[in-house]
């Protein structure tokens, strides 16, 4: 998905009128388009279509791709033609941050696994959640054991809005926020067992994601781990 600043400016970039309009001409077709294509779809100037085009592969919102048009190969087959077409690329942006993706995918994985096991889904989940966590964490973290500012920065990009509190780290936004309300004890856990994962990637020694639900914080928050 990239950064949340990278998404951000993907979605940003469709204000301008003719590259948004660029772009809804090329994912309505059902093949790659070319630039000359693309000047006839919104009556610019070439120059100016090439410009968008690239601003729009460059955020990731379309892709280049090179055919032969006329379907003939070899020695004067011709160069081929230069094209574009819709981005492999997942581009979500929310406010405040959700991942639901994520919380889909867990789920999903743990009630596939569950059915071959004979762990109960609530049990695959909690450890898939911890496992999930800790890739992020180790993804996060380059080399060393990763300090205090590295650990907030890991929880800032996943969309925790983590602030000190007394030595305790408070997540202002729950990223599964609709979810918990409706499934409080089940995504709860999740979320408290994919945080100990990501603390325990991140190898940051001194916390401990614990249960602590508030009506204006996420469910867990990360508390000074007395035993360390």
């Amino acid at each position: 998905m990239g950064t949340w600043a990278s998404r951000v400016s993907a979605v940003a970039s469709l204000d301008e009128p003719t590259r948004r309009r660029l772009y809804e001409f090329v994912v309505a077709q059902p093949d790659p388009v070319s630039r000359d294509e693309a000047v006839d779809a919104v009556g610019a100037p070439r120059t100016t279509v090439a410009f968008h085009l690239d601003r729009l592969v460059a955020e990731g919102l379309l892709e280049v791709v090179f055919e032969r048009r006329s379907g003939r190969t070899g020695p004067g087959a011709g160069r081929p033609s230069k094209l574009y077409r819709r981005s492999a690329r997942h581009i979500e942006v929310s406010l405040p941050e959700r991942r639901y993706e994520l919380a889909a995918r867990l789920l999903a994985d743990a009630f596939r696994e569950s059915e071959t096991s004979d762990d109960s889904p609530r049990e695959v989940l909690y450890r898939r959640a911890r496992e999930v966590g800790a890739e992020i964490g180790a993804s996060a973290r380059s080399g060393d054991a990763a300090d205090r500012e590295v650990t907030l920065r890991a929880l800032t990009e996943f969309g925790f809005e983590p602030r000190d509190e007394d030595g305790a780290v408070v997540l202002v936004n729950c990223p599964f926020h609709s979810l918990a309300r409706q499934h409080t004890e089940l995504v709860c856990g999740m979320n408290l067992h994919l945080l100990n994962g990501l603390l325990d990637g991140l190898d940051a020694a001194g916390l401990t994601a614990r249960l602590a639900p508030g009506p204006r914080h996420c469910c867990v928050r990360l508390d000074l781990d007395v035993h360390k």
